[in-house]
């Protein structure tokens, strides 16, 4: 199942489980069963530790358990966890055998002392980018706290399982039996919701630290090399964000960042914030931000406020609230959202195999996602907009040679239809003709680009009509003090190596301005 060199870099791993552990497997004679059970025999080779049975009698079959030898239920994943999900395999060995997760110990405690009875299914694609972060987390949580459960499903093996609980996105988090959340959330995110007091508690320390000389607003690559750079200057830092990494984490392969081949986008925006928490750097994840407050005179400090109820001040800002998806805005497409209506090719294509989708938008990404898409679906429509398609032309030659691909140009997509459950169409108008078309069909995949996150911003600083923050060469806002970087910017292409290189540029500019506060200035902003 293991190639050789993937062996002997599990078997280093495995050295590390401290217990013995046991893996529980329930199969039959049909071959993903058998296949199973050659990984299942590899992992067993690489450890004395950890023994495998073959006496499980799970419902879902072919599955196993990783659990302490002789001791009570483990977490469980079934069908193959392989592609993204072979980290959340490995790293469930090692907890499950004692070897200490990388989480704060109050976040342990937490998950610890959680009261009541949590049982928690995962359905995951093995080709999803955003699922492992949610996997490993309720295993994290399973292997902690005796009173909770978590089994992990691979949807492209249990279809019929993901068709009864409609699930047409991922991962896709039940408990007890009832959806509890969709799309990738950390573990300080699910324990928010277990725990509804922590929010308040958490506004509460948060309102309590002491000003930052320079605070950054999203912990994208910009966020994060801001950060760097000015914690480097010996300077009070401080990164709010809701999630570390921003849209990086939503990006499959990065092949043009210089000086590295080849990432994908968690990997990336891990050693983004491993980087940051290299150096002083607060860092507070799990936190919108909703208001910018100017302070009532020159060189007092800015404060932010979050959907929590915390405040934070500091002297300077650097803004970096980055971007998502651009939707359609047509009837049916928010009534259907993860139900049919999709914005990541790679998280939920394997839950469309054999079925007919549409892709909308014909740049690169939308091309790029049309070709992925095509290689699981029955049939694939790309529906363009502009007279004819963007995307480079190397691109719309490989989807032109697929014989289950057909192109649709200047045309507007109206209307998404569904039956109350899931998508069965959409209409789209022929701009030529004005005429309005149906097209039958199960999912919808919109690769139409990008809206930066700056709501909240409007009335406090200068936007453009796109809503983008306007910035100077320097990175300076229409404010004094605050500073801005990344996608959300009037800087023209939207990368992550010129979010980053703007960050930088950014945090020196913040420095910059620090140093040259007068003397009155620094007192009140003190």
């Amino acid at each position: 199942m293991l190639d050789d060199n993937l062996k002997g870099q599990l078997k280093a791993y495995l050295a590390r489980i401290a217990e013995p552990i046991e893996l529980v497997a329930s199969l039959d004679d049909g071959p993903l069963s058998q296949e199973l059970r050659g990984l299942l025999e590899d992992i067993v080779a690489q450890s004395d530790k950890i023994t495998l049975r073959l006496d499980g009698a799970d419902q879902r079959v072919p599955s196993f358990e990783i659990r302490k030898a002789g001791g009570g239920r483990g977490v469980r994943f079934a069908g193959l966890p392989m592609g993204h999900e072979f980290t959340s395999l490995v790293l469930a060995l090692l907890q499950t055998g004692g070897y200490p997760p990388k989480v704060a110990p109050e976040v342990v405690e937490q998950i610890k002392s959680l009261p009541g009875k949590y049982d928690f299914v995962t359905y995951f694609s093995q080709s999803c980018q955003n699922c492992p972060d949610v996997v490993q987390a309720l295993n994290l949580m399973a292997i902690l706290n005796p009173n909770i459960t978590h089994v992990a499903v691979d949807g492209a093996a249990f279809q019929r399982e993901v068709e009864e609980r409609k699930v047409m996105g991922v991962p896709a988090v039940f408990l007890n039996g009832e959806p509890f959340g969709q799309g990738r959330m950390d573990i300080e995110q699910i324990l928010a919701k277990l725990d509804t007091g922590a929010a308040a508690r958490d506004a509460e320390k948060l309102s309590a630290r002491e000003p930052f000389d320079v605070l950054m607003v999203g912990g994208g690559p910009a966020g994060a090399a801001a950060a760097i750079y000015a914690a480097r200057k010996g300077i009070r830092t401080g990164v709010v964000a809701e999630r570390f990494g921003g849209q990086v984490l939503d990006t499959m392969a990065i092949e043009n960042f210089v000086s590295v081949s080849y990432t994908e986008g968690p990997k990336f925006a891990a050693a983004l914030e491993q980087h940051a928490r290299d150096y002083d750097v607060d860092i507070m994840k799990g936190q919108t931000v909703t208001t910018l407050v100017p302070p009532a005179q020159k060189g007092g400090l800015y404060e932010v406020r979050t959907v929590s109820g915390a405040t934070l001040k500091s002297k300077t800002l650097i803004l970096s609230p980055g971007a998502r998806w651009r939707t359609m805005g047509v009837p049916g497409e928010a009534e259907y959202r993860l139900k049919g209506v999709a914005y990541c090719p790679h998280c939920d294509g394997p839950l469309f195999k054999g079925k007919r989708v549409a892709v909308i938008g014909g740049g690169n990404s939308g091309v790029e996602a049309a070709i992925d898409l095509a290689g699981l679906v029955s049939h694939l429509t790309l529906i363009e907009f502009d007279p004819q398609l963007r995307a480079d032309a190397v691109l719309q030659a490989k989807l032109r040679s697929l014989a289950n691909a057909s192109i649709i140009v200047s045309a507007r997509t109206t209307e998404v239809h569904g039956d109350g459950e899931k998508v069965t169409g959409l209409s789209y108008e022929d701009r030529n003709t004005g005429a309005i078309h149906r097209v039958e069909l199960e999912g919808v995949f919109v690769q139409i680009g990008l809206v930066p996150n700056t709501e909240w911003l409007k009335g406090a600083l200068a936007l453009t009509p796109r809503g983008e923050i306007e910035v100077d060469a320097r990175g300076e806002t229409s404010l004094p003090g605050v500073f801005a970087a990344g996608d959300a910017t009037t800087v023209p292409y939207k990368q992550i190596i010129i979010a980053a290189g703007d960050g930088a540029k950014a945090a020196l500019s913040a420095f910059d301005y620090l140093i040259r506060l007068t003397p009155v200035e620094a007192a009140k902003a003190a």
